[in-house]
């Protein structure tokens, strides 16, 4: 929908400023109430909802562009309107009257067959078009794969995803459900251009798509609370895929303790490589003779780090050009991540359908290419079905009967607090969750691995309390020295290291 060339072409010049005026103002008050009756409109049809989002937004953008005509001129930076007023209420306004009356006189003879149409014939075209729909009008352009706004067409996406370095080989089907696990991709691999590159075309896809489909969502608050969402995350390491470095807990395990010495002799009795991991622990120098090192450290006791001459840090300039670069492309990732889940609907009607495609025949084929626009045009009028239980619907789009709703326990929903709690509908989703990616990656949040031993286990404390069990259980399997070590005195008695310690100290061997 060329929305700026509709514009042009239903905005009408007018002679005088204050008839331009009153022009505007009549318009927005039309576009209005046709903006009204749009949103009441109930539509049938997929394609006819999607048309009537397309003329609410042609009309909103219109409204917008007349309320910034309007008031411009109130505005009056250039002093037309307020020279106009004085011209026709000055002194010399019978003359003025005159003169303008000449100008519509001489107009009218250079166009003696020239018919003014009302403005009000434009929106009573707009009013016959949404209460008499066209089933093959199209407002924006699909491809034949998206079946009007139906599914989503991420073929070139696909091929820019296996043409990628450490990609896993993969078919469309399972690509459809698994693109949006951009934490399993490597994180090692994630910083070149390619990947950036197929971050952003998906984005923009997504994003896109979801303009076609839902042109009036305001797409700068959701980018604010993506940005939002994502700093958050960001700050606190929590983000999918882009945990903090182990490497940052490993620096501060090896901080030292520096209230036990007293000079830096003291120190420099530790050793080169200790004192080396302290400074490094504290971003400083690490470099130097044995007592550089003794002095540089020591001189950071009693005092913060910010206090300390910026000479002693080390260089990191690489490491934050790479911090850098990672925070952009996790950006990108947090952009799909949140349209994504806005597409779910679509995304798992496109895995259906190609699951459809997939599984039929040669003569099959033919047949639904023969029929193809006869049976979306059927698919378009047919009705929401009558399902007052809310019963899942079937193979066939239909809802599934009752008895077997019941006899899989779909009435029954199991909720998994190690999966963000989540709810999963009837015992086998439930059963089946335990060895999916959702689970794992809750377990491996919790730094627990996903054993048999947890099975069933939903319950972040009970997860915790097991692990802290098993742990305690294969300390007491380890071999102990002091009580499982056995040595054999000079009477050939066998007797534990602690009693022939003993025995040996009293002189008894």
């Amino acid at each position: 929908l060329n929305v700026n060339k509709l514009i042009e072409k239903g905005y009408r010049m007018a002679a005088t400023i204050i008839e331009e005026q009153r022009q505007c103002h009549e318009e927005i008050e039309r576009l209005e109430d046709a903006l009204v009756g749009e949103k009441l409109h109930k539509t049938t049809s997929h394609r006819e909802h999607i048309n009537s989002e397309q003329r609410a937004f042609y009309l909103y953008t219109r409204l917008q562009h007349c309320s910034d005509k309007l008031l411009h001129n109130y505005e009056d930076r250039d002093g037309v309107r307020r020279r106009e007023i004085e011209q026709i209420g000055g002194p010399n306004e019978f003359q003025e009257f005159y003169n303008r009356l000449r100008r519509v006189k001489e107009h009218h003879k250079k166009h003696p067959g020239e018919v003014a149409a009302p403005m009000v014939l434009e929106f009573l075209e707009l009013k016959k078009e949404r209460e008499e729909p066209n089933e093959s009008e199209e407002l924006v352009e699909f491809t034949d794969e998206e079946g009007y706004g139906k599914y989503l067409d991420l073929h070139e996406i696909y091929e820019q995803f296996v043409n990628l370095k450490h990609a896993t080989r993969m078919d469309y089907l399972t690509y459809l459900t698994s693109f949006d696990r951009l934490f399993e991709f490597p994180k090692d691999k994630k910083l070149n251009a390619d990947y950036k590159k197929y971050l952003t075309n998906l984005q923009d896809y997504l994003i896109g798509f979801l303009h076609r489909i839902t042109p009036l969502m305001n797409f700068e608050l959701e980018n604010g609370r993506i940005l939002e969402e994502f700093e958050e995350k960001w700050s606190s390491g929590t983000f999918p895929g882009w945990a903090r470095d182990p490497t940052s807990a490993m620096k501060a395990g090896n901080v030292l303790d520096l209230a036990p010495f007293d000079s830096p002799e003291e120190l420099a009795s530790l050793g080169l490589d200790r004192l080396k991991t302290a400074l490094q622990a504290l971003s400083l120098k690490c470099g130097g003779t044995l007592m550089e090192r003794a002095h540089r450290l020591f001189s950071t006791k009693g005092r913060e780090l910010v206090d300390l001459d910026p000479a002693v840090y080390a260089r990191s300039k690489k490491s934050k050009d790479d911090s850098q670069k990672q925070k952009e492309v996790a950006e990108l990732e947090a952009y799909v991540y949140h349209y994504t889940e806005l597409l779910s609907e679509q995304r798992t009607a496109t895995r259906e359908n190609v699951e459809r495609r997939q599984a039929r025949t040669a003569d099959e084929v033919d047949d639904d290419d023969v029929d193809d626009a006869d049976d979306n045009e059927e698919e378009d009028e047919e009705l929401v079905p009558y399902n007052p239980k809310n019963l899942p619907l079937g193979w066939d789009g239909k809802p599934i009967p009752y008895w077997l709703y019941k006899l899989h326990g779909l009435n029954l929903y199991f909720n998994c607090e190690i999966c963000g709690n989540f709810k999963y509908r009837g015992p086998k989703a439930f059963q089946r969750h335990f060895a999916e990616w959702r689970h794992a990656h809750g377990m491996r949040c919790l730094g627990i691995p996903n054993t048999a031993h947890f099975a069933n286990v939903t319950l972040i404390e009970d997860a915790r309390a097991l692990w802290d069990k098993i742990k305690a259980e294969k300390n007491k399997d380890k071999f102990q020295k002091e009580t499982e070590e056995e040595f054999e005195d000079s009477h050939g008695n066998v007797v534990s290291r602690k009693v022939y310690n003993d025995l040996k100290r009293q002189g008894l061997l």
